[in-house]
């Protein structure tokens, strides 16, 4: 095949956080793949030297920074250096850029919590297939999300290890076919902890996943099993379930990802090793399924399986479970609510200024001053969402536990 007719055939992608671990994972797959794939445009957030060396590589035809100072410093070391034909936006309006290039077939959403919503939506709403590596976008939005998606005929493809398993599960039958789904949860770090000490965790013991290396907020949000939760919600959405149709376990290993049970009795499994550039290229490549031998290290080890447990997780240890199905059920607002508060519990948890326990008190708390609704636009969820975090803030500010740590911590560093 010529030079031209492989240009031709390659699937032009777009990134949104880019310079992040799933941004790093699709740009190694791209890597892997330089037949199938090309790099069509980036959105970088804050990290310059990480956007100069993309922009090095990879030659996007736009990328976006977070700030108009951080895109300055990146379109001048651009020149310096002698690399031209890129141009560097910024912003929320650069991220939509970013997402809607015409010559974009494929946008992996992973800018990490709601900044990434509306570029997200304007990649559905400009017809591009998404793959959705980012559950906040389909907690705060997934009912507009999904609408949207219907009516443009774009598929929603979700890279989240979970979600990616019960996608791949649900090909072995229709919808109606479908029982119910079960996500499978490590447990986190804090499964077998006697519920008494729960007041005692610290930020260095919650920070310590027994399986997954990620990111602060959701190692966190791990060990309180809020971020299963917002699997939930995200699962009804991708697969038109309700809640009691969408089922948890714990399972320690972390070898099966998902499973889906059938009315027939019959569940299938997705079993795979833990690595997301497994999940973004069955997204990348969907509806084929490639040979991943170019990609290192994703053949899995039957070995794995000689040992595999299975428990009921307890709402009493981990009340943001239960938080989050009530959420699932009222949708709309709640949703947005329940994300925003945990957002904000959890940065005062990480910087010390309320106990792990506090979590689940501030989410609900917030959950039960939200009033029921459902909004139709995008500007609507983000002012819902900057509603539950003012009140996420007020409820901190007001409330006798964060302000007792604060004096305990005092009290140790004086």
């Amino acid at each position: 095949m010529s030079a031209g007719k492989v240009r031709e055939v390659l699937k032009q992608i777009a990134i949104l956080g880019s310079t992040g671990s799933i941004g790093q994972s699709t740009l190694s797959i791209i890597a892997s793949y330089p037949e199938r794939f090309a790099v069509a445009s980036l959105a970088a957030g804050r990290n310059v030297d990480a956007a100069f060396e993309q922009c090095a590589r990879w030659r996007p035809a736009v990328i976006s920074m977070a700030t108009a100072e951080l895109a300055d410093e990146l379109a001048t070391r651009l020149k310096v250096s002698g690399i031209s034909g890129i141009e560097v936006v910024w912003g929320t309006a650069g991220t939509v850029s970013v997402a809607t290039l015409p010559q974009v077939d494929f946008v992996v959403s992973a800018i990490v919590g709601v900044a990434g919503l509306e570029a997200t939506y304007a990649a559905v709403k400009a017809g591009k297939a998404v793959g959705l590596a980012n559950k906040e976008a389909m907690v705060a939005a997934g009912e507009i999300l999904t609408r949207e998606a219907r009516l443009n005929n774009v598929p929603l493809l979700p890279i989240d290890s979970e979600h990616n398993a019960i996608h791949q599960c649900m090909r072995g039958g229709s919808r109606a076919e479908v029982r119910r789904i079960w996500l499978t949860a490590s447990g986190g770090p804090f499964r077998a902890l006697p519920l008494e000490k729960f007041q005692e965790i610290t930020v260095e013991q919650a920070l310590k996943h027994p399986t997954w290396n990620m990111g602060r907020r959701i190692t966190i949000d791990s060990a309180t099993m809020l971020n299963k939760g917002l699997e939930i919600i995200e699962a009804c959405r991708l697969f038109d379930l309700p809640p009691n149709e969408v089922r948890v376990t714990i399972h320690p290993q972390s070898t099966v990802h998902s499973l889906v049970e059938f009315i027939d009795g019959s569940i299938l499994a997705q079993i795979s090793v833990t690595d997301m550039r497994l999940p973004i290229l069955y997204a990348m490549t969907y509806p084929e399924r490639i040979d991943a031998e170019p990609t290192a290290g994703l053949s899995f080890d039957l070995a794995k399986l000689s040992r595999l447990d299975f428990e009921t997780p307890d709402f009493a240890r981990f009340p943001c479970l239960r938080l989050a199905y009530e959420a699932a059920e009222l949708g709309g607002a709640h949703c947005i609510a329940l994300n925003a508060a945990d957002e904000i519990a959890v940065e005062a948890f990480l910087a010390g200024q309320i106990h792990f326990t506090d979590i689940p008190r501030t989410i609900e708390a917030v959950l039960q001053a939200t009033p029921e609704s459902h909004p139709a636009t995008i500007e609507e969820v983000l002012s819902l969402d900057r509603r539950a975090r003012e009140d996420a803030l007020d409820w901190l500010a007001n409330s006798s536990f964060g302000s007792t740590l604060a004096g305990e911590g005092q009290q140790r560093n004086g």
